[in-house]
């Protein structure tokens, strides 16, 4: 390493520390620093083919088939987690997850979390409350307000499981170094809170029709 590499990393460590106000870690310090070196690669940069491009397909179309596509090798490896567990699908496994780390909901909350139609949410709460891995509580002040709540049986049954849909997770995630995970995740967040905040504007087929 140069003296000259060691003293520029220097400063921007201590503009760093005087310009970001949340927590100084590494992640956050190569997300800035990103942002803040000169010469960053513009759209004009990139030389990235796809199938199509020279016909005039679209990033956009490539985006979309790309995401299906991964959702559907996504939810093989789901299927193959939860084989040998007493869970029907991977969404009785995300229901659960949504109940252990943000507490007890509504089904209403629970089910537009998961960004479900009524009537599907409303199968996979019922499979879990009948299989004892959910309880629903009438509140003491108002009897028309139910809650959902993990029980100890769904805590132990995830607990048991979790291994296998941990190696879910990591193999969707492929060849990718560690670097582009965090990449992948910003830009997947960006997406999400995007079609988030449209579907709270409106109905979604406006937006297409």
């Amino acid at each position: 390493m140069t003296y000259q590499l060691l003293k520029d990393i220097i400063n921007y460590v201590e503009t760093f520390d005087q310009d970001f106000k949340g927590e100084k870690n590494v992640n956050n310090f190569s997300h800035w620093l990103h942002k803040k070196l000169p010469g960053r690669l513009q759209d004009k940069d990139l030389e990235i083919n796809w199938e199509g491009k020279s016909e005039g397909r679209s990033a956009e179309s490539v985006i979309n088939t790309s995401l299906v596509h991964l959702f559907r090798y996504a939810k093989v490896y789901s299927k193959l987690a939860i084989a040998d567990s007493p869970f029907a699908s991977i969404d009785e496994v995300v229901f659960l997850l949504n109940l252990l780390h943000k507490g007890s909901m509504s089904k209403q909350q629970l089910i537009d979390l998961n960004i479900h139609e009524k009537s599907t949410g409303i199968q996979i709460i019922n499979r879990l409350i009948s299989r004892g891995f959910v309880r629903e509580d009438v509140s003491e002040t108002d009897k028309r307000s139910r809650s959902l709540t993990i029980t100890d049986m769904g805590k132990d049954s995830l607990d048991s499981n979790m291994e296998k849909i941990r190696r879910a997770s990591k193999i969707v995630a492929g060849n990718l170094n560690s670097n582009e995970k965090l990449q992948l995740v910003y830009l997947l967040q960006k997406l999400e809170n995007f079609h988030e905040n449209k579907f709270k504007e409106g109905r979604p087929e406006s937006f297409i029709l």
